[in-house]
């Protein structure tokens, strides 16, 4: 119960950061490194503003966090996001040797942490991470939901 209440805590920062994105125009997808009760990183959706493809949530979040404890493994730490990582994501995931992922709702079209597959847990790489998955599902969902609800009515 302690650990579903720290989860839900931080999943709302996690939901903060997409609300950034959203305010830009971006995909309200937000993501937040927490090591040690503290966050670490952060990130949100900015692949339009940086003409960038490479700029989920998460990897600006990975990348928050690397640059502020001077570090690439994040061995100790748990990213929170509010959608389930890309391939691309996922692979930053094991790459960082992010201990824990946490996150909101799934990803039909092209989530790696056990919709399509699971590339956060496959055996064959060096590292496998903990895996939680639907915290704040409603609220998370809701945020996409809503957005491109409004995007199709402009």
């Amino acid at each position: 119960m302690i650990r579903e209440q720290e989860d839900q805590k931080w999943m709302l920062e996690a939901i903060a950061e997409a609300n950034k994105a959203e305010q830009i125009g971006e995909v309200p997808i937000g993501a937040v490194v927490v090591r040690n009760n503290e966050i670490i990183g952060r990130g949100y959706n900015l692949r339009e503003t940086r003409f960038d493809p490479t700029a989920h949530a998460e990897m600006v979040a990975i990348r928050d966090a690397c640059e502020r404890i001077g570090a690439w493994r994040l061995l100790d730490c748990t990213l929170y996001v509010t959608l389930e990582p890309c391939p691309m994501c996922a692979g930053a995931i094991v790459q960082a040797r992010v201990k824990r992922v946490v996150y909101g709702t799934s990803d039909p079209k092209a989530g790696c942490a056990g919709t399509l597959m699971n590339l956060l847990q496959e055996p064959r790489f060096n590292h496998e991470t903990e895996l939680t998955s639907n915290i704040l599902q409603p609220e998370c969902a809701a945020l996409l939901t809503q957005f491109f609800r409004k995007l199709r009515k402009r």
